[in-house]
């Protein structure tokens, strides 16, 4: 890949500098700069952009940051820096907003099985912004539907994933026959092939619930910035707009 390009190398930086920080400070740090549900009292406007540079340990930002080299250094030589960060934090902001969507649909969801139940919304939102709830809860809803309203209400989303895999249907697009040499699969497969594959799993995974990549992950930003990244590269072609470079 040759040296690293100026965008790539700063947000490299400012990754490793916050994943710092919160190993030292994390209670503070993810307090103020993850993510969380609009209407939990820990929400700040910042967040929107904030958590994009927050990981939930080293394997995450590791992974992260070597899909951002990987696959971002050859976009931000055919793009120049400042386009490449605006697709980049433009895919990030999109996986936000379908995250957030999505917590929101399934918040409303369990809210409104509890009050068609009779219980008080206000009594519920008392409950669940100290942390906790009610075990009565699960016999009044599916345990699905408690689950999902608990979890947008109370776990904040971290990390990169969603502005990666805009780069990732970016680099597919633009790139769709370089070959990949991925640890887990013994043969190089063409980046037209494995990209498509990967959102895929992340889609069901969300839909489902049933995670081939472990728990705790945010299926429907990865779809989001996926999306998102789909929707730029399709309006830059479709305009010509992908011939220009803004240094």
């Amino acid at each position: 890949m040759g040296r690293l390009t100026e965008a790539i190398k700063h947000l490299l930086i400012i990754n490793v500098l916050f994943f710092i920080a919160a190993s030292l400070y994390p209670d503070q740090m993810y307090q103020w700069f993850s993510l969380w549900f609009p209407e939990n009292e820990n929400f700040e406007f910042w967040q929107i952009l904030s958590h994009m540079f927050m990981h939930g340990g080293f394997a995450h930002i590791l992974f992260n940051m070597y899909a951002l080299w990987a696959f971002g250094t050859p976009l931000e030589r055919m793009w120049g820096r400042n386009k490449f960060l605006f697709f980049y934090f433009s895919a990030g902001l999109g996986a936000a907003l379908i995250h957030s969507g999505v917590n929101y649909y399934y918040f409303n969801e369990g809210m409104e099985a509890l009050v068609n139940s009779g219980l008080d919304r206000s009594q519920v939102m008392s409950i669940i912004s100290q942390g906790k709830y009610s075990p009565d809860w699960y016999n009044l809803a599916s345990q699905s539907t408690i689950d999902n309203f608990l979890s947008a209400y109370n776990t904040p989303a971290v990390g990169a994933s969603g502005a990666i895999y805009g780069i990732l249907v970016a680099f597919g697009m633009s790139f769709p026959n370089s070959e990949l040499f991925l640890i887990f699969l013994p043969v190089p497969i063409k980046a037209k092939f494995f990209i498509p594959v990967l959102i895929a799993l992340d889609l069901f995974s969300g839909v489902t619930g049933y995670s081939i990549f472990g728990s705790g992950i945010a299926h429907f930003a990865h779809v989001g910035g996926a999306l998102f990244g789909f929707l730029m590269m399709w309006y830059w072609k479709k305009n010509q707009f992908s011939n220009n470079r803004w240094d």
